[in-house]
């Protein structure tokens, strides 16, 4: 699934799934120098995944979307965040000088001098599938060609909002009651004002 994947959120999480399996290769292992190297593992691992998630975090704020195609080229966009993703990225790979690479040469070292080399070339085979997926998912979202935004059109509002907001339609649309009825000036010819019992004034 890491192969294929096209969410970069969805991407590190996949990479914890592989990391926790060394982990558990090394634990199965039981030597000294493989507990060592785990506990070195899980160390290097939590900083650099708790960096990587918090530039995810920012990409998202950033494109609005969690899509690898909707960041690439992040280099050239934002090159304080591509460096410090980007390092992080390079820590998960296991790559030197960080310390998932003296954690993996320890586990792979423990499991292969303690009888388990068999489980431990499997599983590093493994790794290494990851970690092309891996490197390929990082280099377009730091060294890609950046998608042009497509051109979108403003948003009409809706017919039922012009019709509620426009005073002649909203007075067209309401019925008339007796207080709107149109009443003759005081003064008007044949006009006889009312006391209001309904008697005639004189």
């Amino acid at each position: 699934m890491l192969i294929a994947q096209q969410d970069y959120k969805r991407m590190l999480a996949y990479s914890s799934i592989e990391h926790m399996g060394l982990v558990a290769l090394g634990t199965a292992t039981g030597s000294r120098l493989a507990i060592t190297a785990v506990l070195l593992h899980v160390l290097g691992h939590g900083l650099g995944k708790a960096v990587a998630f918090c530039g995810a975090g920012q990409l998202l704020h950033l494109s609005g979307s969690s899509r690898i195609t909707a960041v690439r080229g992040l280099v050239a966009r934002h090159p304080a965040l591509a460096g410090a993703f980007g390092l992080a990225l390079l820590a998960l790979l296991g790559m030197p000088p960080f310390s998932l690479f003296a954690s993996e040469i320890g586990i792979a070292r423990a499991g292969l001098t303690s009888g388990t080399g068999w489980a431990t070339a499997a599983a590093f085979i493994l790794v290494l599938v990851a970690f092309a997926a891996l490197t390929r998912n990082s280099a377009g979202i730091l060294l890609g060609a950046p998608n042009p935004a497509p051109a979108t059109d403003p948003p009409t509002p809706p017919a039922g909002h012009a019709w509620q907001r426009s005073p002649p339609c909203r007075r067209a649309g309401r019925r008339r009651g007796p207080r709107d009825q149109p009443r003759p000036a005081a003064g008007a010819v044949g006009h006889r004002r009312h006391d209001d019992r309904g008697r005639p004034l004189t």
